[in-house]
């Protein structure tokens, strides 16, 4: 997508088609009228840019405020198929001019043919817009399948269209920022039954053929539902006090949701992207000029997994209850208002800006995981509280007081770290807790300290066995939190990204994963069992090579099987959360499920972007309480 300042250099180039070229309004007896299918024509860009026409038309959506400064018009009586001759719709850029309009005005407008960034227009002054009081022949939305390619696109652009098939909501991430929900059309024909735009390394090797066909497959599947604006809704305070399109508290557009469309939507391209406007811009969760509806999630746990025993992994997203404020050199995110949020950069801290933030982020971890069913979870991204001189456990037990706290008793503990801990360790951590009436602890945690992690958060261990049972029943289980794809050497050297999807610093993932399972390896003896667990965040999609190293050693990946994600990046879902378990283990479990409460949903419900906007969408639940879904998984452990 082009950055949204480029709208000043294409604004300042129509004024200047404008001033050459607006003509003044002419009676329907001496005007010379062109059609709008002329003006289009079968090409991708009109072969009349330059000249000064004039058409007849109906105006199918207008949009006096957001930004888009202008309307679209179609020729009347037209949609009920595409004419040989071109598109029958087109865009009027007129500033001045479209406050005269609303949808279903029957007008004559005199003005300037351009291409504004791929997409033909006419620009046109107050002058050049007349309105007409003679009826026009309805509009009749064109119900279609729309086609993938740009060519079969484009001979509808800007025409009022029916979408027919079935969509999906296959990302919401902009839709805090700039309004727009990509939407994936159909299932995919290379993964029978997928909805989403699947990550093409959650399923195929990175640079496989395989892999190439499905990514060119997302982008054909996708397409862009607009709002009728051009807002950055994180930019100035005025954007920032016209509320969210699409979205409420209680209104959600989640990923993997059905879309059906309720009304019809203008076939439109900008900013290098297909995309559907509605009619008129849509303001809040309620707007009339919405053309669509999402299927709502519901409020509750997990799906069972069944078993005596459940393990999970859950991401806290930078759980830090050292705040900005009690640290010097702190940078800050701030809301609307000014006030910090959380921390940008300048010290260690990571999380909440202070008090009342950490506050609002610890509601939604501690409603998420005391609805999370899990007897043990691995915990990432939690604040190692050495480093600020404190115990290393200090923000641990802070949030399993918080955790005792809501569900009314002293259900979860906490592992405490070991007597020996690296020396040199990231600000944020691994950890465990664990529900006491479920599980007991054997022996102390063990921290693995080798080299490969120097760059990534160090696994932790903790072995378990099941209150009530003996030896049979234990289980040891790893936290872990491979280095992430991002932060690209472009050293030419194995981290490199080498373009074939599977991101930065890969050949560090799978030192990482070979290191692990030597751990692993050595700590079935110590620990008396051969039941193990990998658990955690491994920032490697599915059929990437560090994930390739812990199956070739005999790990089962226990949620591949699951029809859900647990992370969302570029409108791609796939899995980075996993839990691996050892053969001897694999054949007790019960159950697996992928938990969609947060990467699916928007980030505008994250506690950091509290009161970004005037409509106030925070929530003490548990979603958006990370970036991450947890993953979860039951056990049936039995003394013989």
């Amino acid at each position: 997508m082009k950055n949204r300042a480029t709208i000043a250099l294409a604004t300042a180039t129509m004024a200047a088609v404008m001033a050459l070229g607006a003509m003044a309004p002419a009676t329907a007896a001496d005007t010379q009228v062109t059609s709008i299918e002329k003006i289009q024509g079968t090409g991708t860009a009109s072969e009349m840019v330059g000249q000064q026409v004039t058409v007849r038309a109906v105006v199918t959506g207008a949009y006096s405020e957001g930004g888009f400064r202008g309307f679209y018009i179609q020729t009347a009586g037209s949609g009920s198929e595409i004419s040989p001759e071109g598109s029958s719709g087109i865009f009027v850029y007129s500033p001045s001019g479209v406050d005269k309009v609303v949808v279903g005005d029957h007008v004559q407008v005199s003005g300037t043919v351009s291409e504004y960034f791929g997409l033909t227009q006419l620009s046109a002054s107050d002058s050049g817009i007349e309105l007409l009081t003679e009826p026009a022949a309805a509009i009749k939305p064109l119900a279609l399948e729309i086609p993938s390619s740009d060519s079969e696109r484009e001979r509808f652009e800007s025409m009022l269209i029916d979408p027919r098939g079935q969509w999906t909501v296959a990302d919401n991430y902009s839709l805090n920022q700039y309004g727009e929900i990509t939407l994936a059309q159909g299932t995919s024909s290379i993964l029978p039954g997928e909805r989403t735009l699947r990550q093409a390394t959650d399923a195929f090797a990175p640079g496989s053929t395989e892999a190439v066909a499905l990514e060119a497959e997302n982008q054909e599947r996708a397409l862009l539902l607009d709002d009728g604006a051009t807002m950055n809704f994180l930019g100035s305070n005025t954007n920032k006090s016209v509320p969210l399109p699409y979205l409420s508290a209680d209104h959600h557009v989640s990923v993997g949701a059905a879309a059906t469309f309720t009304g019809p939507v203008i076939m439109d391209y900008r900013y290098d992207q297909w995309r559907v406007q509605p009619q008129g811009q849509v303001v809040g969760a309620e707007d009339a000029d919405i053309p669509a509806a999402f299927a709502q999630v519901k409020d509750a746990g997990p799906e069972a997994v069944g078993g005596n025993i459940s393990v999970g992994s859950f991401n806290v997203l930078n759980y830090f209850t050292t705040t900005g404020d009690q640290l010097t050199g702190c940078s800050y995110y701030t809301d609307r208002e000014g006030q910090p949020v959380t921390v940008r950069s300048g010290c260690d801290a990571r999380g909440a800006a202070n008090n009342k933030s950490l506050q609002r982020q610890q509601a939604k971890i501690v409603s998420a995981l005391n609805k999370f069913d899990a007897d043990v979870v691995v915990l990432e991204e939690i604040e190692n509280s050495a480093r600020f001189g404190l115990d290393r456990d200090d923000a641990l037990a802070t949030l399993v007081d918080a955790l005792n706290q809501a569900a009314g008793k002293q259900q979860w503990k906490y592992v405490p770290s070991p007597v020996s801990v690296p020396a040199d360790e990231d600000v944020i951590r691994t950890a465990m807790i664990y529900k006491n009436a479920a599980v007991k602890p054997i022996d102390e945690s063990v921290i693995l300290d080798d080299a490969a992690f120097d760059n990534a958060r160090d696994p932790l261990a903790q072995a378990f066995q099941r209150v009530g049972g003996n030896s049979k029943t234990r289980f040891l289980a790893v936290a872990n939190h491979f280095k992430s794809k991002g932060s690209d050497p472009k050293d030419g050297s194995a981290n490199a990204d080498q373009g074939d999807g599977a991101g930065a610093w890969n050949a560090a993932r799978v030192d990482q994963a070979k290191v692990l399972v030597q751990f692993a390896q050595g700590l079935k003896k110590q620990r008396n069992t051969n039941k193990v667990l990998l658990a955690g965040d491994f920032n490697s999609y599915s059929a990437e090579e560090p994930i390739q190293v812990l199956e070739k050693a005999g790990y089962v990946n226990l949620a591949a099987s699951v029809d859900t994600r647990s992370y969302l990046f570029g409108a791609r879902t796939g899995s980075l959360d996993h839990i691996f378990g050892s053969t001897e283990v694999a054949d007790q479990v019960t159950g697996q499920t992928i938990w969609n409460i947060n990467a699916t949903e928007s980030v505008a419900y994250e506690y950091s972007r509290f009161n970004y906007n005037v409509a106030q969408l925070f929530a003490p639940d548990q979603f958006r309480s990370s970036d991450h879904d947890p993953v979860l998984v039951g056990l049936q452990l039995n003394k013989k």
